[in-house]
């Protein structure tokens, strides 16, 4: 029986997504998925004591499968701002986003992850996202300012219709103002120190 979506399509199948998306020109980390067929608590638990973690990837009409990814890789590709993965599975490259990402509570370590497939177009954008990020992040932390404010600022403006480019400009051209601003108010502040008499003359 072939499944259909709500407009009784089929679904794209994962072969047919690696020819919409395998041009992608921004780079994205390469990870290798293993299917999944063992499930519920005590599985899951074993396969992370294995180095794998349970996932599912889903999207743009595909039908959602089960799969596992090697925990080491997956955490440390977590760590990047917007990243994008480009995911061997079955004879195909899928390009995918995290959507939902589990943790244990206390120890932070990664249980589940939901992905989902993106075109070439959405992994494009968000990758320049992601490049303007980590720019904005080294520029503030350069200027000794606060590089989650930068990213705040860059984020708000990017939600309100500026590229990714403009916004990131934009964000670090604050950043080097204020810099600047609390450079000179610095300075202001030793001469006005030197200057004052000294306590009993």
């Amino acid at each position: 029986m072939v499944h259909r979506d709500r407009r009784g399509r089929r679904p794209t199948r994962f072969a047919e997504v690696d020819r919409r998306t395998r041009r992608m020109l921004v780079p994205a980390i390469a990870i290798t998925a293993s299917p999944r067929s063992e499930f519920g608590k005590g599985a899951a638990r074993k396969l992370r004591r294995a180095g794998q973690i349970p996932a599912v990837i889903y999207g743009s009409g595909a039908e959602l499968v089960h799969v596992t990814l090697p925990a080491h890789e997956l955490g440390l590709a977590l760590r990047t701002s917007r990243v994008v993965f480009t995911i061997d599975y079955a004879g195909a490259l899928i390009t995918a986003k995290p959507r939902d990402v589990q943790r244990d509570p206390v120890r932070r370590v990664i249980e589940h992850i939901d992905l989902i497939i993106i075109t070439k177009e959405e992994a494009a954008e968000r990758g320049a996202i992601g490049d303007a990020i980590r720019a904005t992040e080294a520029a503030a932390t350069e200027a000794g300012m606060d590089p989650a404010a930068a990213v705040a600022a860059m984020e708000d403006a990017i939600a309100h219709g500026e590229s990714a480019s403009d916004a990131a400009d934009h964000a670090l051209s604050d950043v080097r103002e204020k810099a600047e601003e609390y450079s000179e108010a610095n300075a202001h502040a030793a001469e006005a120190t030197a200057e004052a008499p000294a306590e009993g003359a």
